[in-house]
């Protein structure tokens, strides 16, 4: 990140450990390997305060300045980092995270002539956001015809000109061309504006100051189809009303910048680790507090680093009267059952659904979180409500039939849940998981075993890296007695997944069955060893003791028992 080597104080802190440290030193070292440590785990609260208490006695340590800085920034604690961004920047130490810290603040004061200046140096951040960056300074400086050749020579870099001509557009619609915008907007030559969800809106708003609201509502319309999301729904109500559109993503030089960092994460999102796409991310909501989508994309990082409480404090950031609240309401309800607070997320649910009661994505959450607590009647009756809600072509449906499906099986409401899920196939053909999910229950329950093992077969060939769908296709060919084929699949699914306490016990019961009795006990103990549900542990001991085929005939002769008994 940094490009910086260790220096020679904390290497020698770090490293020899056989020698007996000085109290302070001893301090500084274990400071450091804290600051590290939580860093590495993203706990950025923990990280700044030992990096703070590490600079106390070295405070002008590179390492821990970069360090400090890397933690404020992904913990949303932009202005502080300036400080000690402008302590390395007095060194000379080339520091990305801290360049970032020192342009937010600069364009913050409208400084752009020292943005320029350092992109000039190369004491920015990298090719794409120093390009768009320079010209969003150029535009700040009134200079506007230098600003779009900025834009277009950035547009002239390979695998950059969709992002250079989205910014060329706002920057024109910030600037009242927005006839200008639309033109690179409705362009479809080579490399065209991106279409994504801000650019769709934001070329909405431009069609609107053209007096084109119905053009506006046709791109919704396309783009969105019944979304009954509120923004979109809010939009499409003063769209036909005749309300022009406010110009809102671009209002100032700090928006732009706010956009192109947004841009950068958006971008980086399925592409790097999530620390790294938080920063940029950070910098967006540091320069645009209202930038809800860099919000919502902090949040949603932060969960996936595990950390639900800082993910908990992010969606808190977005206020109650925004199109989007709900949306931040239902990231921080699963943060917070992520933090173990079950019942302050249902709570959080329930009053969303009491404000918008007319959305069914909200009961549609309240089912899942339902589900995930094992309250399969409540999660059933929230999946209802929503159904009821979504329009009768909504494609988003199939996972609520999908989920309704798994919590009627739970229930053993096994013809409702069959129900279920062919009506989920029925919208959504092609998905695996679930194509997975209906063939393995009807393998389990030995019922339609032909059609179970073509619908496992479609769901492997859709997705052949998921151990547990590979596991399906095994355990299909088990239970139709073609075991040499079973072990096939059945060694691929522990390939792809090793310590799976499932599939390690349904290969120990293939190998079984071709004979090969060793490698089975040898499968039943590694299934063992990784924590099993206790009853499949009790089985898989059983297996152990007495093998395979004297638990499946105590199990058949337990079974011809209930029915004698009427049961």
């Amino acid at each position: 990140m940094t490009g910086m080597k260790l220096s020679a104080s904390l290497t020698a802190l770090t490293c020899t450990v056989l020698l007996p440290l000085p109290v302070a030193a001893a301090d500084l070292a274990g400071n450091y390997l804290a600051a590290r440590q939580a860093r590495l785990t993203s706990d950025y609260d923990a990280a700044i305060h030992y990096y703070m208490r590490a600079l106390g006695d070295q405070p002008r340590e590179p390492l821990l300045l970069d360090g400090l800085i890397m933690a404020q920034v992904s913990a949303g604690a932009v202005d502080a980092a300036v400080s000690p961004a402008q302590r390395l920047d007095e060194m000379n130490i080339d520091s990305q995270v801290g360049h970032m810290a020192l342009i937010v603040d600069a364009v913050k004061r409208e400084d752009y002539a020292s943005v320029l200046t350092r992109i000039e140096q190369s004491r920015a951040i990298g090719p794409l956001v120093d390009g768009l960056l320079a010209a969003w300074m150029e535009l700040g400086q009134g200079n506007m015809s230098a600003a779009l050749a900025r834009f277009d020579s950035v547009a002239g870099e390979p695998g950059l000109a969709r992002f250079a001509r989205y910014h060329k557009a706002l920057a024109l619609s910030y600037v009242g061309d927005y006839e200008g915008a639309e033109a690179l907007y409705a362009s479809d030559g080579e490399n065209p504006v991106q279409m994504t969800r801000r650019s769709v809106l934001a070329r909405v708003e431009a069609l609107s100051q053209l007096d084109r609201n119905e053009d506006a509502l046709t791109l919704l319309g396309n783009i969105f189809g019944s979304d009954p999301g509120m923004e979109i729904q809010d939009l499409r109500e003063r769209l036909a009303a005749g309300e022009t559109l406010p110009n809102s993503h671009v209002t100032s030089v700090a928006d732009g910048v706010a956009e192109v960092f947004y841009s950068v994460a958006a971008a980086l999102e399925q592409e790097t680790a999530e620390a790294y796409t938080l920063l940029y991310a950070r910098i967006a909501t540091a320069l645009r507090p209202d930038h809800v989508d860099a919000i919502l994309l902090s949040g949603e990082l932060l969960e996936d680093l595990e950390r639900p409480e800082l993910a908990t404090r992010a969606y808190r950031a977005v206020p109650r009267d925004n199109p989007n609240f709900y949306l931040a309401e239902l990231g921080r309800a699963t943060a917070l059952r992520r933090a173990g607070r079950e019942d302050a997320a249902i709570e959080v649910l329930d009053q969303l659904a009491a404000t918008y009661p007319t959305l069914p994505k909200i009961q549609a959450s309240r089912g899942d979180h339902y589900r995930w607590q094992g309250r399969h009647m409540d999660a059933v009756q929230a999946y209802d409500a929503a159904l009821d809600l979504y329009s009768g072509d909504d494609p988003s449906k199939w996972f609520v039939y999908y989920a309704r499906g798994m919590s009627q099986e739970r229930l053993e409401n096994w013809e409702d849940a069959k129900t279920d899920f062919r009506a989920a196939l029925a919208i959504n053909p092609d998905q695996p998981n679930l194509l997975n999910y209906l063939g393995y229950a009807m393998v389990e329950k030995g019922e339609n075993l032909d059609e179970a093992l073509t619908m496992i077969e479609r769901a492997v060939e859709l997705d052949n890296s998921s151990g547990y769908i590979v596991d399906s296709l095994g355990w299909a060919f088990y239970q139709l007695g073609r075991y040499e084929d079973a072990v096939v699949q059945m060694e691929r699914a522990a390939e792809l997944m090793p310590v799976d306490p499932v599939i390690n016990d349904h290969l120990g019961d293939v190998y079984w069955k071709v004979g090969r009795i060793r490698e089975a006990q040898f499968q039943w103990t590694r299934a063992l060893s990784f924590d099993p549900e206790e009853e499949e542990a009790d089985r898989i001991r059983r297996k152990l003791a007495a093998g395979l085929d004297a638990v499946l005939a105590e199990e058949q002769k337990g079974t011809e028992q209930v029915a004698a008994d009427g049961g």
